[in-house]
């Protein structure tokens, strides 16, 4: 006969810490991981406890909580990874296909960027919206939820010295313009063209914690769904539903689930890619 299954102390010490760093984060910053992948959340702690030369995530809580800027640091290395113009050139060559097909029909078409990780990223887009002519009247939503990163977007530029992988990222997307027309570059420096930004809207948004704030025709948010866990991805795919007009378009970073009730809503824009037409 099989005794009772010997939970092995140290594993539940390790999850204690876990659960006490994360109500600290969320208390102190008002930051919330508790809901995320967990697995995911533990490595980015270790790998921060090991760039620290840390023994416990104790120890790290002590110095988030004490030491000015360590709260912040860490709030960085738990957010979605930046994104860096085109680095995803398949999915801007789909994304291009998308905003011919699925925007022309709107008068002031909306795209809400959610959890968008840099400037970047907007940048691509409003590039790409350029090449459809759908910019001057397309209005871009960029949120994320911190606000370091938020401020930091707002003053991005692109080092020169990045410029020629940028390039060659557009061109495999599809791109056949002068990247740098898009920019105005200052010595070392490249910032995209005013009249690009302008469309741009950027906000601190949690998906965590808020409700919908607007109607889009698009929303795309390609990267932070895989990182959240399953009760987390349901609210979120909730939300989008909640904020998506009929017949918009859903661009994420993970099929939707045929189990899930909103999946009968959807029909695949493209064979296994992750872009959803909502038809329901």
């Amino acid at each position: 006969m099989n005794g009772p299954t010997v939970r092995d102390p140290g594993a539940a010490t390790a999850e204690l810490e876990v659960e006490l760093l994360l109500e600290a984060l969320l208390q102190r910053f008002g930051y919330d991981f508790r809901a995320y992948e967990r697995a995911a959340v533990t490595a980015k702690l270790y790998a921060v406890m090991a760039e620290n030369e840390l023994a416990t995530l104790s120890r790290l809580q002590d110095r988030v909580l004490h030491q000015a800027g360590a709260g912040e640091a860490l709030l960085r290395a738990l957010s979605v990874q930046p994104y860096q113009m085109f680095d995803q050139p398949e999915q801007a060559r789909l994304l291009r296909i998308v905003l011919a097909s699925s925007l022309r029909a709107s008068a002031v078409p909306k795209v809400w960027l959610a959890e968008c990780t840099s400037a970047e990223e907007a940048w691509s887009l409003a590039i790409l919206l350029a090449e459809q002519q759908l910019d001057s009247r397309t209005e871009i939503f960029a949120t994320l939820a911190n606000e370091e990163l938020l401020a930091e977007a707002a003053q991005a530029f692109i080092p020169m010295a990045r410029m020629a992988d940028c390039v060659d990222r557009y061109r495999e997307s599809g791109g056949n313009a002068r990247l740098e027309d898009y920019f105005d570059i200052d010595g070392e420096r490249a910032v995209l063209l005013p009249h690009l930004r302008q469309r741009i809207t950027w906000a601190q948004y949690n998906l965590v914690t808020d409700a919908s704030f607007n109607e889009f025709q698009m929303i795309v948010c390609p990267r932070a769904l895989g990182e959240f866990g399953p009760p987390l991805r349901a609210r979120t795919l909730r939300l989008f539903h909640d904020s998506l007009s009929l017949f918009g378009v859903l661009g994420l970073d993970r099929p939707l689930d045929a189990g899930d009730p909103l999946a009968v809503c959807y029909q695949p824009v493209f064979a296994d890619q992750c872009w959803y037409k909502r038809i329901a």
